[in-house]
């Protein structure tokens, strides 16, 4: 996928021709970008920078290209040998990395992230490296929103993916998709969403290994839980953040409206607060755990419904009705008994598209299948829980059928 980039393909103050990136998917150069000076591409070299091999082909192509016709032209040795990479053409259709595909994108992501989050306060250039993370998620989830809501469930029912990470990105995605629906300002829509990437960097790691035990937590862990607002506060002051709402989201994370959360009981009605609130929980009840197969969709939305006050949630009713009581990428049976993906949010709440995956009698389908729960046959009978689904989806194949 990727292939490093040679130092001599770089020419000082001759525009890059492709995306440059570092190892963990974070753009060091845009294509267009030049290179100052010597100590600019000696700092860039530190990172260890790559190339879509997409981008290095086409690279290649247009320098080989140029070779041919300067050598049909009769160019001159000395010209000829003169050419290098760094000198080579634009390259014209040179895929951008937006362009690539949503599982390797979220994929991609989601490395970059887990290594953010996990270097912690030790975090080199932390605000630029979060400010990309962010804008990339923003744009994927309001260009992509289905697909990427498909491929993070997925990736949520995954064990092999650090659970931590991809529960950052799906409620900052969700926030992403909601806050642009209520009266939040873009400055606080900015920092809900770095809020919610962010908001468990005291304890990514704990995070993944209590995700994964069975027996109850320990009370070093149960410690480790009441602490990590406020540490993260302290990690993010750390590595230059100056952001209150931001700081505040972090700290508040786990208070409630009426004041039974912690750490310190505070009482939270705030848009921003309540938002990630219901995205933060709304994730966590959908995810599977060792000792859990995780929550069936419907329940967990209507578990949200209801406030604190056992009264209805205007708030929570509007996150629902955006992101669906059935969201893509969780799994449904429907009237006909066949086992179905949901792959698209519906008109209603209740009426999403899905693919089916496992037949009436049980058997897996050759070929996910596009069905319209509006019809009768089709309607959901009712959601499952990953752990009741025992076929391995092929995200990539249900992302093509679509």
């Amino acid at each position: 996928m990727y292939k490093s980039l040679p130092l001599d393909a770089i020419a000082l103050q001759q525009p890059v021709p492709v995306n440059v990136w570092d190892g963990q998917g974070v753009l060091l150069l845009r294509k267009g970008e030049v290179i100052t000076s010597e100590q600019h591409r000696g700092l860039l070299m530190l990172h260890g920078p790559v190339v879509l091999d997409a981008d290095w082909k086409a690279w290649s192509y247009s320098y080989t290209t140029q070779l041919d016709r300067m050598v049909r032209d009769d160019a001159s040795l000395t010209r000829i040998a003169s050419l290098s990479h760094a000198h080579a053409p634009e390259v014209p259709h040179a895929p951008a990395r937006d362009e690539v595909g949503l599982v390797e994108f979220w994929s991609d992501l989601h490395a970059s992230l887990t290594t953010l989050l996990q270097q912690g306060e030790a975090a080199p250039q932390f605000l630029e490296r979060i400010d990309r993370i962010a804008a990339r998620v923003r744009d994927r989830w309001r260009a992509s929103p289905d697909g990427s809501f498909l491929v993070l469930v997925q990736l949520l029912f995954d064990a092999r993916m650090g659970y931590s990470t991809t529960h950052a990105l799906l409620c900052g995605g969700l926030c992403a998709l909601v806050s642009p629906l209520t009266e939040l300002t873009p400055a606080e829509q900015h920092a809900l969403l770095r809020a919610a990437l962010t908001m468990n960097i005291a304890m990514t790691r704990a995070h993944d290994a209590m995700a994964r035990q069975t027996a109850p937590l320990s009370a070093a862990q149960r410690e480790t839980v009441q602490a990590h607002p406020l540490k993260g506060v302290a990690v993010l002051r750390q590595l230059g953040v100056t952001d209150a709402l931001w700081l505040q989201l972090v700290a508040e994370q786990h208070e409630r409206p009426d004041g039974s959360g912690y750490p310190a009981g505070t009482r939270t009605t705030g848009m921003p607060q309540r938002l990630l609130q219901i995205a933060d929980v709304y994730v966590a009840r959908l995810s599977p755990r060792e000792d859990r197969g995780g929550g069936v969709a419907q329940h967990v939305a209507r578990g949200l419904l209801m406030g604190a006050d056992q009264r209805p949630d205007p708030l929570a009713a509007l996150f629902i009705k955006h992101v669906g009581i059935y969201p893509p990428g969780s799994y449904v049976r429907l009237a006909n008994d066949e086992v179905a993906v949901v792959a698209r949010r519906g008109g209603k709440p209740s009426t999403p598209q899905v693919l089916s995956i496992i037949g009436r009698q049980g058997m897996p389908l050759g070929e996910p299948t596009l069905r319209d729960t509006l019809e009768p046959p089709f309607a959901i009978k009712s959601g499952l829980a990953p752990g009741d689904v025992r076929v391995v989806v092929n995200v990539t194949r249900l992302l093509s059928r679509l």
